[in-house]
């Protein structure tokens, strides 16, 4: 019952945080203002339940990366691919071993496992932090895609290098940095099958499940959101895959099998809703968790610390600040050597995105490397052992570059992007613009032969007069877009037929949309967006 009730009083705080936020007469971003709560909530004793390590992983993370790999636009992806792989990949092995050995001589206490454990839950960014801390669209399309996308796969390597790490500190297994090498590409190309594979089969299945429901929004949803924990569990406790990785490869192939784009639109619009309600209060518990502990967290520390003759307390807090600055400085050189990189001798002869950055841009991407929700539930997943006494020195160095960094990011970047200009948005306005023009003309097109056979036939009862009258007054407020004037209603009668022309005009408007998308013509933002205005429109007019 105690467990039940905290639950219910995050949730509650989570809410209010999001109100709170505007509330402030200062602008405090929704990730701080989440830990500062749950920080004055710890001040109460109102939170005493200690979460299983194990559970809490399990519970948050791959519903929120199931949710990113959902969001994620593959073409984007596939393009930014070297981009995401130098920083997701590269950048990763790069900062654990870098950051392990600078941890392991600064701290002798320290084993190296233990070290690269620590740079290993350090490695991953926190887009969604990011949102909360600049605002949406505040830096270019172009640069955030890469930016999410190294977010959703660092995350993944960062977690299962985690794995390794713990397992060497504990004994489970010995270091060797070629059989680690193999396990590592083994479990993580695993995980990547396995949360594929998992979800056609699972796609099939649901199917067949929504034919026999006759495609019940409640069981859909329910059934999509508990996808991500059984890729998680049969990746790993059945063939000992990555976990993470199938729930990134679970939510993109989601999103490439169309089971949502050709679900009805009740199920469409409740699941956007009901996952964009899950994802702000995963993300929100786990920000309030670390100010619920940050207290206990801290005092841990101090009594542990009386006993660790090997460091001092203030030296600890320097090894934080000198942690995030290692951090950031690594991040920031390797940005500048992807900069300057030739392009590759074989396959694309595409320069880096990053070849045309300014120096402000690398600063940019660099603090843009917030560290996050993904951290601290890596950090707190690691077994409280005898074999990792240390752990309360890795859970504080970690606390607190979250706590750094989401200030840092907070002060910096307001300053860096001011008054930045940002380009992208011409483009998806002209997109909006062809693709709006053109859908109205298909649409135009599907009513006249509707008004056409609606003259033809009189089975309907229908007065000619009305169908010329509603079919002239649709027709008009889709050539509005081209300067031609709508129409004025006159009649109940002539409001009904509006409206089933008008959800003719809406399912021409889709279809055309769909295939602008499959030829590449516009961006899956631009589809995004206007997919969704179809839904919201359709909803609207329909009798649902």
């Amino acid at each position: 019952m105690a467990l039940f009730s905290t639950i219910l009083i995050l949730i509650l705080l989570v809410s209010i945080s999001g109100i709170v936020v505007r509330l402030f007469p200062m602008q405090i971003p929704l990730p701080l203002m989440q830990i500062l709560l749950g920080c004055i909530l710890a001040a109460f004793h109102v939170y005493e339940e200690q979460f299983d390590p194990q559970l809490f992983l399990l519970l948050f993370i791959p519903p929120l990366l199931f949710d990113d790999g959902r969001k994620t636009a593959i073409k984007d992806f596939v393009h930014n691919v070297r981009e995401i792989v130098g920083l997701a990949l590269v950048l990763v092995i790069i900062t654990i071993v870098a950051l392990g050995y600078i941890l392991h001589w600064l701290l002798p206490n320290m084993s190296l496992p233990a070290a690269m454990a620590l740079a290993a839950v350090l490695s991953p960014t926190d887009a969604v932090a990011l949102g909360g801390i600049v605002g949406k669209g505040r830096i270019e399309k172009s640069k955030m895609e890469i930016i999410e996308g190294e977010a959703l796969m660092n995350d993944a390597s960062g977690l299962v290098s985690l794995k390794f790490a713990v397992a060497i500190a504990i004994g489970a297994m010995e270091f060797d940095i070629l059989h680690v090498s193999v396990a590592f590409f083994v479990s993580a190309l695993g995980g990547l099958a396995v949360g594929a594979l998992v979800t056609w089969v699972y796609i099939v299945v649901l199917r067949k499940i929504n034919k026999l429901t006759n495609n019940d929004s409640a069981i859909q949803i329910v059934l999509l959101f508990l996808l991500p924990f059984a890729v998680y569990l049969f990746a790993e406790h059945f063939l000992h895959a990555s976990g993470i990785l199938a729930a990134v490869s679970a939510g993109m192939t989601v999103k490439q099998s169309g089971i949502m784009r050709n679900a009805p639109l009740a199920t469409r619009l409740q699941s956007e809703s009901t996952w964009s309600m899950l994802t702000f209060v995963f993300n929100g518990v786990i920000f309030t968790l670390l100010g619920l502990q940050l207290p206990s967290i801290i005092t841990e520390t101090y009594v542990a610390n009386q006993t660790d003759t090997s460091i001092e307390l203030w030296q600890l807090i320097c090894v934080v600040f000198f942690v995030f600055t290692v951090l950031m400085g690594t991040r920031f050189i390797w940005l500048w050597i992807m900069k300057h990189l030739p392009p590759a001798p074989f396959g694309t002869k595409r320069s880096l995105a990053f070849k045309g950055y300014t120096t402000r841009d690398l600063l940019i991407s660099t603090f843009a490397g917030v560290r996050g929700a993904i951290t601290l539930a890596g950090v707190l997943s690691i077994p409280i052992s005898s074999r990792i006494p240390e752990r309360y020195e890795l859970v504080f160095i970690a606390a607190g570059v979250i706590l750094i960094s989401l200030v840092v990011a907070s002060v910096i970047l307001p300053i860096l992007l001011r008054g930045k200009v940002i380009l992208d948005n011409s483009q998806i306005d002209n997109e909006l613009l062809y693709a709006k023009g053109y859908m109205a003309e298909e649409a135009i097109a599907g009513l006249e032969k509707m008004q056409n056979s609606l003259l033809l036939d009189s089975s309907d009862g229908i007065d000619n007069e009305i169908v010329n009258e509603v079919g002239s007054r649709v027709i008009g407020s889709l050539r509005r877009r081209t300067g031609l004037k709508d129409l004025e209603a006159k009649a109940l009668e002539a409001e009904n037929l509006e409206r089933r022309m008008r959800l003719v005009a809406i399912g021409s408007e889709r279809s055309t949309l769909y295939q602008l998308k499959i030829k590449n013509e516009i961006s899956d933002e631009t589809f995004d967006r206007l997919n969704l205005d179809l839904d919201l429109y359709e909803a609207m007019i329909s009798e649902i």
